[in-house]
């Protein structure tokens, strides 16, 4: 190997970017659970298609357009790379191969399209869906990506490099664009069926917190991988993660129980996960205690920002604008405030001397990225519903999706059907100790209908 290769740092990278790809899977099964039973399997196959589609894309020309030499003014890589030529065994990028490098930004270019698909749970194509990512990826996360994480000396990306805005794993370019992206597909898609009217509960919380543990491990990968190094930004990049996720997750429970009156597993997993977007961009340049702040404004902020979407009118199914746009915005704001100059970069935030430079930088950054998503997502989305069509007819959506699109269903009852109608032919003698269960079930019926209109009243009271 050349010399300044180093077999840890190339081994750490690579666990890191098998990290970050579980998380695809870890979000799938978040937003699996959050959705309702008959769709379910179209949620799960919305994320697990990015999977396929960006691999490929990436591949044929994505990592030249984000990774390959400036094409001018720090927009957009050339096509030095296309397929991969020109990329030789022994080509590093600092002490690892670019393969590894390349492997590892793949990952974050997988999860971030799938980031949007909670926003139009229930009422999307799969065709449709699977061609907005294939478009989207290419003409927003790859430009995005070239201007927040190509550094070249000053030559680079113009946000990252050319005006030192800081997002050391993707704050900008992950989640601010796929939460504005997000937005504005909902708003072209339309409102669900029965919006505000019928009660649209997550239908398996047990996937939901699964989903959300498997984002928070994956998440070690996707912040500490992001130093590229086994060092000691990456040590602190982990901490960090750990402690605004864990601070986030008691800021949503303490503000849901202040304005709803309980603590949620939902809004635990909510919460958890608004702490870890929040911190991303932030993880290589802050404190501990910084990010223990970070976590507590974010995990407090987002939650109540959830509730937007009933005051404005958007139908943003899973919340990912609430929780990914407004997280990822929180985030590379504070930036501003809590760097500290003296983890992974030199800049200083307003509140360890350095003014406010860096805070306008970041301002920057949210905005530049906001509105250049929110502005060519909308535009894909419109012409896709325009020739193809984006979203379902009304009877699928009603009937459930999973069966019109995938032909499958997530759960099969007609077991369940068929040990009734076994149970309903038994015997009378069995019927004394038939009588006991079903008088035990009673007390469970009542108490489920009641948590039942319990949670219905807290949806209300938050619309």
């Amino acid at each position: 190997m050349p010399d300044g290769f180093s077999a840890g740092d190339t081994a750490f990278v690579l666990v890191s970017a098998a990290l970050v790809m579980v998380m695809t899977p870890g979000l799938a099964f978040f937003y699996g659970g959050m959705v309702r039973a008959k769709s379910t399997l179209n949620m799960l196959a919305m994320s697990f298609l990015s999977l396929g589609i960006v691999s490929v894309l990436w591949v044929l020309y994505g990592y030249s357009l984000s990774f390959g030499p400036d094409a001018g003014a720090g927009l957009i890589g050339n096509l030095d790379f296309l397929g991969m030529q020109g990329i030789g065994l022994n080509d590093l990028a600092g002490t690892i191969p670019v393969t590894a490098f390349s492997a590892f930004q793949l990952m974050f270019a997988i999860i971030t399209p799938a980031l949007i698909s909670g926003a139009v749970a229930d009422r999307a194509k799969f065709t449709a869906w699977g061609l907005f990512v294939a478009l989207w990826v290419t003409v927003v996360y790859f430009p995005v990506a070239h201007w927040v994480f190509f550094f070249d000396g000053g030559d680079g990306g113009w946000l990252g490099d050319r005006n030192g805005v800081i997002d050391f794993a993707g704050g900008t370019a992950v989640h601010i664009n796929a939460g504005v992206a997000g937005l504005a597909l909902c708003l072209v898609l339309g409102r669900r069926i029965g919006f505000r009217k019928d009660p649209m509960r997550p239908h398996s919380l047990p996937l939901v917190m699964l989903g959300s543990g498997l984002l928070w491990f994956g998440w070690f990968g996707f912040n500490a991988g992001s130093a590229l190094a086994a060092n000691g930004v990456a040590a602190m990049a982990l901490i960090n993660t750990q402690v605004a996720t864990g601070a986030a997750l008691i800021g949503w429970l303490v503000y849901e129980k202040l304005r709803h009156g309980a603590f949620t597993t939902l809004g635990a997993a909510s919460g958890a996960v608004a702490g870890l977007v929040a911190v991303t961009p932030a993880c290589g340049s802050v404190s501990p205690l910084g990010a223990v702040a970070i976590g507590l404004v974010s995990g407090a902020v987002c939650a109540a920002a959830i509730s937007l979407k009933y005051r404005f009118g958007f139908d943003d199914s899973l919340d990912v604008v609430g929780v990914h746009a407004v997280g990822g915005a929180i985030g590379s704001l504070l930036v501003g405030l809590f760097a500290t100059g003296t983890v992974g970069q030199t800049a200083k935030g307003l509140f360890y001397g350095g003014g406010f430079e860096q805070l306008g930088k970041q301002a920057m950054g949210v905005a530049v990225v906001a509105a250049y998503s929110f502005v060519l997502s909308w535009l894909l989305a419109k012409a896709i519903d325009t020739t193809i069509g984006f979203r379902v007819p009304e009877e699928v959506e009603v009937a459930g999706i999973d069966q019109a699109e995938h032909a499958e269903s997530a759960y099969d009852f007609s077991a369940i059907g068929s040990g009734l109608a076994r149970s309903s032919a038994a015997p009378a003698t069995a019927g004394t100790e038939t009588a006991a269960p079903a008088a035990a079930a009673a007390p469970a019926t009542a108490t489920a209908t009641a948590v039942a209109k319990s949670t219905e009243k807290t949806e209300v009271d938050a619309r």
